[in-house]
């Protein structure tokens, strides 16, 4: 066979009979890229840390894809929430074959303004949650010799931007867990990789959308010069989550609009 040849039988981005947990689900980027994984034929488990708004944003994927959706309420830097949230998720949707970590936080200020305990809860939310999920999925993933894990970087964690030193650090540790987990998992049929997102407009960016730093250092920075619409994340996701990114592991892949191109 040239090898160049496609594959016969494989629908590079159909991912009818997989299954997707996505922390962070059930608001911004995390329900965008839930929905974006329904659309493709995925079964789904939506988490927040608040059950209500899981199992409505759950129903609408439902209502609108036609797939199992559920909703979940966990706290991702517990171990103990973590464990039960993937407890329910196989018990649910039968296994876990894709994991979308998006569950974050941000806290704006300089510095000097900024207490020990701001940034610590920063690190906790975006880089031990991370880590938790990551690490309880493995064992499943790695006995089937298939699994997807995609990290929610930023574009905040491949460049600089005053104020937000919690943030910035989390993106970057989020960035280079990923790259070092693609290595530790390779062997067992898994991919890690880690989606980059710009300037989204979602809940998060919603208090600078209008301010003089939003539109200067954040709008004026991409070579699109807009902010991005929610669905614009979807093919990302769904590519990476896919056999079309079979050989895609430990990559950074930037949705920012050309913010780090320059």
């Amino acid at each position: 066979m040239n090898e160049t040849t496609p594959l016969p039988g494989i629908k590079l981005f159909d991912l009818t009979g997989r299954t997707a947990l996505i922390t962070g689900g059930s608001k911004g980027l995390g329900h965008a890229m839930a929905a974006g994984l329904a659309s493709a034929g995925a079964d789904v488990m939506l988490v927040s840390r608040h059950l209500d708004e899981a199992q409505a944003a759950a129903a609408n994927i439902a209502h609108d894809f036609g797939r199992k959706a559920i909703g979940r309420a966990a706290d991702v830097t517990s171990p103990e929430q973590v464990d039960a949230m993937l407890a329910a998720a196989e018990r649910e949707l039968g296994k876990v074959d894709i994991l979308i970590n998006s569950a974050g936080i941000n806290i704006r200020a300089p510095i000097a303004e900024l207490t020990p305990e701001q940034f610590d809860e920063v690190m906790r939310v975006n880089v031990r949650g991370t880590w938790l999920c990551c690490r309880a999925v493995l064992a499943g993933m790695r006995a089937r010799k298939w699994g997807r894990i995609i990290n929610l970087g930023s574009a905040l964690g491949l460049i600089g931007l005053a104020g937000r030193t919690p943030y910035t650090a989390s993106k970057g540790a989020v960035i280079q867990m990923t790259r070092t987990l693609a290595l530790e998992t390779a062997a067992d049929g898994i991919t890690a990789n880690a989606i980059c997102p710009g300037p989204f407009l979602t809940e998060m960016n919603t208090a600078i959308a209008d301010s003089e730093d939003g539109q200067k250092f954040v709008i004026g920075a991409t070579a699109l010069k807009r902010w991005a619409r929610l669905e614009e994340i979807q093919g990302a996701a769904i590519y990476l989550a896919s056999e079309a990114a079979s050989y895609v592991t430990g990559a950074t892949l930037t949705v920012d609009g050309g913010w780090t191109a320059q």
